[in-house]
């Protein structure tokens, strides 16, 4: 295992990670069978990716904003932050959306860097966020249980988690 030299941190997209984002996002869609080649545009023109994927976006019909966890030059993964749902992602989607580069998965990534997105969730002025996951991925439900999920139904494929936040306030 990698010894990391800095406390992985929830981040926006920056250029500091250019190598291992390209690995590491290469190495993920390879394991999950996705298509690779947005990876090419995005390799000649990483300043410009990243400039894209900065600040909030609008995708799903709902804006969202993305960070990618990062301990260094090193990237570990990415989450994704949707502020609003629709009825398609209350189905299937959810609030929040993440993934831990193979290379860095069973070491407890994935349940840090949701803790912190919860705490993005709540500087959005989220009070309750749901994630899904399918019943087939034991990992991602630990994650989302260890996170204080609790499990409200399965819907169509999907298991449905909500996580409350509590106030916002002081």
């Amino acid at each position: 295992m990698i010894t990391l030299n800095a406390a992985p941190r929830l981040a926006p997209p920056s250029g500091d990670v250019r190598v291992s984002f390209l690995t590491g996002e290469q190495a993920d869609c390879t394991a999950g069978g996705i298509d690779t080649s947005w990876l090419g545009p995005a390799s000649e023109d990483f300043d410009g990716y990243v400039a894209a994927c900065r600040g909030v976006q609008r995708r799903w019909d709902v804006p969202f904003s993305t960070y990618w966890y990062v301990s260094g030059e090193h990237y570990l993964g990415t989450l994704v932050i949707r502020h609003e749902l629709t009825a398609a992602l209350l189905a299937d989607g959810g609030h929040i959306g993440y993934h831990v580069s193979p290379a860095w998965r069973r070491q407890g990534h994935a349940t840090r860097m949701l803790a912190a997105g919860l705490t993005e969730a709540r500087q959005l002025g989220l009070t309750r966020v749901l994630l899904t996951c399918s019943p087939d991925n034991e990992a991602s439900r630990k994650v989302i249980v260890n996170n204080g999920g609790r499990l409200d139904e399965t819907l169509g494929a999907e298991l449905r988690y909500w996580i409350d936040l509590g106030s916002t306030g002081c």
